[in-house]
């Protein structure tokens, strides 16, 4: 993962990331990463729920 945080409390899952990082240009290079779970991946203590997230702004 990239820039992103997760935390799991009871059945609230709370994500953080820091809009000020970059990590530059997307595949396609049309905009900017600020942060990505690189995938889909499992939550903290969850296996069985996933999560996909990207967090960009244009270029």
């Amino acid at each position: 993962m990239k820039n992103v945080e997760m935390n799991l409390e009871g059945n609230i899952l709370t994500i953080k990331v820091d809009i000020t990082k970059e990590f530059g240009p997307s595949s396609s290079g049309k905009t900017i990463i600020i942060a990505s779970t690189e995938g889909n991946i499992a939550i903290p203590d969850k296996e069985d729920v996933k999560i996909g997230l990207n967090v960009y702004k244009k270029k």
